[in-house]
């Protein structure tokens, strides 16, 4: 396949309805003189998941980065192009980086939490933000961010302990309360399960599921199968190129680009 051949992304990029959250346009990477991500246009939907999926190195985390402007702490990276969040440039010279990542909350590969109490993980960005006006509301955003991570049950009588006595599973959760303990508008995943092991990964994608009816939710996985289980709408990424986007289904079903086909069945990854 020719690097001409890939000039648009086939499929359903764009919507046209009015669930955008968030639009892309003429999205470009550079990390120094590597072009890393060309030309990207794609409508992520509100209220649903959308995965990112493509063989490493693809582009696909570059491009999540760009969502909340991780990138921005990289010297030699460079975003060229539109991301427009509720009809405003992310990119805009006005837009604050901090301010933005309180509404874009980002959960990692590996499981990261704060070396303080579990109640402190998730109290941190709510008292930082100034959402609580006294204890008492700071106390009820960290239970209910906990139960809306499905963790509150099983950590209720050891909030004082450290977040990093849990387990895998549980800190990746907790890391899920956290993000979304200042109420955001998007979670961006970059593969918040190659960590855990299945059963830790079901729970992962059990609350994935749950989550969607209140927040927008962007993962990226290496497992297709997760991708088919968790999201609704498909982003496959090649060599720095947004191939495919549309229904999950339509995607794993009956891609309409060859290299999107070959990747699903295994022909190369």
């Amino acid at each position: 396949m020719r690097r001409d051949e890939i000039i648009r992304a086939v499929g359903k990029p764009f919507l046209e309805d009015e669930s955008v959250k968030i639009s892309c346009r003429n999205v470009n990477v550079y990390y120094g003189d590597k072009h890393a991500l060309k030309n990207v246009g794609v409508d992520i939907a509100e209220k649903e998941v959308t995965a990112f999926i493509g063989p490493s190195g693809c582009g696909k985390s570059t491009f999540l980065r760009c969502l909340n402007r991780m990138n921005d702490t990289i010297k030699t990276c460079r975003v060229e192009g539109e991301i427009i969040l509720d009809g405003e440039n992310i990119y805009d010279r006005n837009v604050d980086p901090v301010l933005l990542r309180a509404r874009i909350g980002m959960v990692f590969q590996k499981p990261n939490p704060f070396p303080k109490t579990i109640y402190q993980n998730v109290a941190y960005g709510p008292r930082i933000h100034g959402l609580a006006r006294n204890k008492a509301e700071l106390d009820e955003i960290v239970i209910t961010s906990l139960e809306k991570a499905g963790l509150f049950k099983e950590v209720k009588d050891y909030l004082d302990h450290p977040g990093t006595s849990l387990s895998g599973g549980q800190q990746q959760r907790l890391c899920i309360a956290r993000a979304i303990s200042v109420q955001p508008e998007l979670i961006l995943m970059d593969e918040p399960c190659s960590a855990l092991d299945p059963i830790a990964t079901a729970k992962i994608e059990v609350l994935i599921d749950e989550l969607r009816q209140n927040f927008t939710i962007i993962i990226v996985t290496h497992s297709m199968q997760q991708a088919a289980r968790v999201s609704q709408r498909t982003a496959f990424f090649h060599l720095g190129d947004l191939v495919e986007v549309g229904d999950t289904n339509s995607i794993f079903v009956n891609p309409e680009h060859k290299l999107t086909q070959d990747y699903i069945t295994g022909r190369y990854g």
